[in-house]
């Protein structure tokens, strides 16, 4: 039996990673494997600027990331789609948390995209390049 199929995808950019959850899905349903979509909510509570937000706002920030996962993923790959996917919201550094519940799950492969490349990481965003450097289970990257 494999391990689920984890995409990452970040809410804060609407149907930017639509692409990147359709090749999720359809590498999910290659092996009959159950598919989880994660996002990642900054954690700003134990900082300096934590100190800024009234109490509460984490909370609604991750409320409000779970609503806008489930609608994306409604109206990317549909209702009845929706209704199987695993829908998962963690908070801290987005590569450091797909690592951590990638590791959790026994994922069997982790789908995300490459965005925003800058000098260093050329061919890759940094996050996507972090968890391919540092994951356990193969990481297929979408452009």
């Amino acid at each position: 039996m494999t391990g689920p199929v984890l995409c990452a995808v970040d809410v804060s950019n609407p149907h930017r990673d639509d692409n990147v959850l359709r090749a999720a899905a359809r590498l999910a349903a290659l092996d009959d494997a159950q598919l989880d979509v994660i996002t990642v909510v900054p954690d700003y509570g134990m900082s300096v600027v934590g100190s800024y937000f009234e109490k509460g706002h984490h909370e609604k920030a991750v409320e409000e990331a779970r609503s806008l996962l489930r609608e994306l993923v409604a109206d990317v790959l549909g209702a009845e789609a929706n209704e199987t996917v695993r829908h998962i919201v963690a908070t801290g550094n987005a590569y450091d948390e797909i690592l951590r519940v990638a590791g959790a799950d026994k994922a069997s492969l982790i789908v995300i995209g490459a965005h925003k490349p800058d000098f260093k990481d050329y061919l890759l965003g940094p996050n996507a390049a972090r968890v391919v450097r540092h994951s356990d289970c193969s990481v297929f990257v979408v452009r």
